[in-house]
This record gives C-alpha cells, sequence and structure tokens, in this order.
C-alpha cells in the first residue's frame, strides 16, 4: 500500500470516527456545538434522521479503510479488497450527501467541499489498485 493511501485511509477513517464520536455525544446532550458549525437544519427532525442514516455507512467505510491499513503492515493480501470495499463505500457516502444538498438547492461551501472530497480522493486510488488486484490475480494463476 502506498504511503498517500494509507494516509488518506487513515485520516478519512479517523476523522469520520471522531465526527460520529462528537455526534453522538451532541445527540445525548453531554456537548453543544454551535449552530453555525453545523449543516443546515442540523435539529430539524428529518435532517436529524437523513444525517444518522449515514452512520452505517461511515462507520463501515471507516472501518474497512483501517482494516486494510494493518494488514497492509502485515503483508496480508486481504488489505486490497478491504481497500477497495473502503474507497467505494467512501465515494457513495460523499456522492449521496452532495446529492442531497443538490436537490434541496442549499449548497453551503463548507460541508459540500467536504463531501465533495470524498467523492474526488478515492478516484486517485481506484485505477491503481484495481489495475494492482488485477495484476495480482493474473499471476495468482
Amino acid at each position: 500500500m502506498s504511503t498517500s493511501l494509507k494516509w488518506a485511509l487513515t485520516a478519512t477513517d479517523i476523522a469520520f470516527l471522531i465526527y460520529w464520536s462528537v455526534a453522538l455525544l451532541e445527540c445525548l446532550g453531554l456537548i453543544s456545538i454551535p449552530s453555525e458549525w453545523l449543516y443546515a437544519h442540523a435539529h430539524d427532525p428529518r435532517v436529524v434522521a437523513w444525517n444518522w442514516s449515514f452512520f452505517p455507512l461511515d462507520i463501515a467505510f471507516s472501518i474497512t479503510g483501517l482494516w486494510a491499513v494493518r494488514a497492509a503492515r502485515r503483508q496480508d493480501p486481504i488489505w486490497r479488497p478491504m481497500a477497495l470495499i473502503s474507497l467505494i463505500l467512501t465515494i457513495v457516502a460523499g456522492g449521496m450527501a452532495c446529492g442531497y444538498w443538490l436537490l434541496l438547492g442549499e449548497v453551503d461551501a463548507l460541508w459540500f467541499s467536504m463531501n465533495a472530497i470524498l467523492v474526488v480522493w478515492p478516484l486517485l486510488f481506484l485505477p491503481g489498485l484495481v489495475r494492482e488486484m488485477a495484476v495480482n490475480s493474473a499471476s495468482a494463476n
């Protein structure tokens, strides 16, 4: 695994685990986040439900991404499929969020750009990873 892929997966996955930890603390009333830091309509029950609907997807890409990094350190070939799954789920999560805000016509530059980055950065690694997986698969046969 390249250093840049390892860094990108680790940074994204840890950031999302922190995001969901903070969201949980805020949901439980243990912390208060200033409204200007939140996305539009952050306290509307439907928007809260929409946000929490991403929880399983975000946790899945975080776990598979961190698993891939750990497996790569141990030189376990399972890192490639785990990284592939993580990258695809990251694109899906970012794309869904961008689609939501575009459909509403409420594009806050900060929130939209953060989600757009989730769509774009994995695309930088996918072709090389898929090519590498194909080469490894062909050499195994």
